[in-house]
């Protein structure tokens, strides 16, 4: 009884307190600003936690995308020519390897499943800029300027079909953090394919 006594008498205070706290908001100035602050607030942790089946597509296909770029990337301190590709490879795999843990964390917590290391599912066989076995393993048995011009066509299609993804994300999405990720993905993988088109002559 005594505890259901002050869970409500919490509660009413802190009603009062927020009351108080709109009350003063509104008070200072009667401007749009000033009413917005209420809805602001609380829509917030909403959409915090919000996300829709394009979020957990965009998640579940970035994972396999990504890795397979940060393999061919591993590919590249032995076997590339041009310190230019190396540098392009090493960034590659700086970017990507923390974005594949984020959205391995986005899937954990939304209860679904992390797609499986090494294994390609169905879908990711057709999906956009994903390299085949066959391309693959000719990637591994090239080397020098065979290698760096192999690598860059390859990871231009490549990133091409990350910001193909990235674009399906910012339009069809409704999380935050995966919005501001496809941001960074098409702003990021933009600016490489322009970096080797132009180291491939093709600017």
């Amino acid at each position: 009884m005594n505890k259901n006594l002050i869970r409500r008498t919490a509660i009413v205070a802190a009603a009062g307190a927020a009351s108080l706290v709109l009350a003063a908001c509104g008070s200072s100035d009667d401007t749009s600003a000033g009413q917005s602050t209420p809805s602001a607030v609380s829509s917030a942790p909403a959409a915090q936690g919000q996300h829709n089946a394009a979020d957990v597509a965009f998640a579940k296909g970035m994972i396999p995308h990504h890795r397979q770029a940060v393999e061919m990337a591993d590919l590249a301190p032995t076997r590339a020519e041009s310190a230019e590709a190396k540098k392009l490879a090493d960034e590659i795999k700086k970017a990507q390897d923390p974005e594949i843990q984020t959205l391995s964390g986005w899937l954990t917590s939304w209860g679904e499943q992390v797609p499986a290391e090494g294994a390609m599912d169905h879908s990711a066989h057709g999906m956009a800029g994903m390299m085949t076995a066959e391309e693959m393993d000719k990637l591994k048995d090239s080397s020098g300027k065979a290698f760096d011009t192999a690598f860059m066509e390859m990871m231009i299609r490549h990133h091409e079909g990350a910001v193909a993804m990235a674009k399906t994300e910012k339009a069809d999405g409704a999380f935050p953090d995966a919005q501001t990720m496809a941001d960074a993905i098409i702003i990021s993988q933009t600016a490489e394919i322009t970096r080797m088109n132009s180291l491939l002559g093709k600017n």
